[in-house]
């Protein structure tokens, strides 16, 4: 992920280097991606995410783990939540800290097989304004 991160998602020339969030990725692999992934906030603290079920595409199984990953610029932190979400459920909630209340995040997710051998791309969700 970090080759392709440097050639895709840092844009810019030294020292004005800026990050395309859309274009980045925080999970590189084999496994089909979310397929119209959206994050949503409207209760404080709480970053919704869905997601279609896309069980029928390449090698999509509907034991496929979510993996979440929030990153808020502002503060340069992260949280990331796996394993709790099927690809088939089409939607997990996520608690952030009371700090990010009002900030500008960016929002990613990826799937990993039940067994952990094998993990698709993330996809980027958006960036949304945390309640």
């Amino acid at each position: 992920a970090f080759a392709y991160n440097i050639r895709n998602a840092i844009q810019g020339t030294y020292p004005a280097y800026t990050i395309n969030y859309a274009n980045a990725l925080v999970a590189r692999g084999l496994l089909a991606p979310a397929l119209n992934p959206v994050a949503s906030s409207t209760v404080a603290g709480t970053i919704l995410f869905t997601w279609a079920n896309n069980i029928s595409e390449l090698n999509a199984n509907p034991t496929d783990l979510a993996l979440i990953a929030v990153y808020n610029p502002a503060k340069n932190q992260a949280v990331y939540l796996g394993n709790t979400s099927t690809r088939v459920d089409g939607t997990q909630s996520v608690t952030v800290p009371n700090s990010f209340t009002g900030d500008h995040v960016q929002c990613y997710i990826a799937f990993i097989t039940e067994d952990g051998t094998v993990i698709s791309n993330s996809t980027y969700a958006g960036a949304i304004t945390v309640a």
